[in-house]
């Protein structure tokens, strides 16, 4: 999310219809809307190999993973985000067409000009709903997977993973080795 929003407010259904034929993606937060900045390649891989390993793990399950275009949508506090990757296992999100308001899990690969807000207002907002069991970040510039899960009194527990780690997403009951989700990424030796 680009940090300087368009000054004017414009209304949810105005934003969505904008959003069908622009040339670029935009996250929408109360009325305001910011451009997204484009993704690094790396970005890219790591999103596809999560977005890859899940929709295999989930295939026939009634669970479905999206990518990059299809937004989060948190009715409560009217915001539209775009996640790297979401899973929805509530069959009531196969209403929508664009966007998805009952996952429950969102992975977003952490960007330098990113971070601080997927750590911050965004994991915030994504609290807001209430179907959501987990939220990912994974770094891009080194081995390192967050997993923030709900417990059942309603706190988000931090699990942290790291080079020799097996992940876990206990939402999708879904296991893999840190390497599958960096596979073809390679880093600086001072940085792995």
């Amino acid at each position: 999310m680009v940090a300087t929003p368009n000054s004017s407010y414009i209304s949810p259904e105005d934003y969505l219809k904008a959003e069908e034929t622009s040339p670029i993606k935009h996250e929408y937060r109360q009325g305001l809307v910011y451009a997204m900045a484009g993704a690094t390649n790396d970005h890219v891989v790591i999103s596809l190999n999560i977005a890859s390993m899940l929709r295999n793990h989930l295939r026939g399950s009634g669970c479905q993973t999206y990518i990059s275009d299809t937004k989060a949508h948190i009715e409560s506090i009217n915001i539209y985000y775009y996640p790297d990757v979401i899973v929805s296992c509530d069959q009531r999100d196969r209403a929508f067409e664009n966007f998805l308001h009952y996952p429950c899990l969102i992975v977003e690969v952490l960007s330098p000009t990113t971070e601080a807000f997927d750590r911050g207002d965004k994991f915030a907002d994504y609290r807001k709903m209430e179907s959501l069991q987990e939220y990912v970040l994974v770094s891009q510039t080194r081995m390192n997977v967050e997993i923030f899960r709900r417990n059942p009194e309603g706190q988000w527990v931090l699990y942290t993973y790291s080079p020799g780690d097996n992940i876990h997403l206990a939402s999708v009951d879904f296991n893999c080795a840190i390497t599958d989700v960096y596979e073809d990424v390679t880093f600086e030796a001072s940085q792995s």
